[in-house]
């Protein structure tokens, strides 16, 4: 399905995973998709949004209130419950010698295979936003257009109806119904 994808609409799935990556997220979600598709206000869709209202401070700034930060890294966890990574290392080096744990593991490959868009740092597209990808091809088959562009994510937003993005749309007074017909009318740009 990606092969359809414009260069416009690909980069809006490569933003939402830097979205996800920079909001600590180990998902992508309908909200990520959204913050790609403001990240370029020059964007004809984007533009919509943002003569609405919704640009991507505003939505980001809301995510991350909503959402809140992830995680954080794996050392972060284990010092929250009172590990202390660096007296671990010592420990393993002082009964397996210096360097224990960044020795290469015998017989194991330097580099994983990696396949796709992302080489690493992967995060999974949540159930909503994958709908969101497959209606962004419903809605330009139904538009009887071969390429799926940034409207055509929006539309597959809108579409699915739910999740946070079309709750940050719905809540900054966008008509969601109103948006499609322009969205629509966009039609061949």
């Amino acid at each position: 399905m990606f092969e359809r994808f414009t260069v416009a609409a690909r980069q809006v799935v490569v933003q939402a995973q830097v979205e996800a990556r920079e909001l600590k997220h180990d998902w992508i979600g309908t909200e990520h998709l959204l913050l790609g598709v403001l990240a370029d206000p020059s964007d004809p869709a984007a533009a919509l949004l943002v003569a609405e209202g919704l640009d991507h401070a505003a939505a980001r700034a809301e995510v991350a209130r909503r959402l809140g930060p992830g995680p954080g890294s794996d050392a972060e966890a284990l010092a929250s419950i009172g590990v202390d990574l660096d007296a671990v290392r010592a420990a393993v080096e002082a009964e397996f010698g210096e360097g224990a744990l960044t020795g290469a593991v015998p017989g194991a490959r330097e580099e994983p295979r990696r396949r796709g868009w992302f080489k690493g740092d992967h995060r999974p597209f949540t159930p909503r936003a994958k709908k969101v990808l497959e209606l962004s091809l419903r809605e330009a088959l139904r538009l009887k257009e071969k390429e799926i562009g940034v409207r055509h994510l929006l539309l597959g937003l809108l579409r699915e109806g739910g999740g946070l993005a079309v709750t940050l749309i719905t809540e900054r007074g966008i008509d969601p119904d109103g948006l499609r017909r322009e969205l629509e009318a966009m039609s061949g740009r």
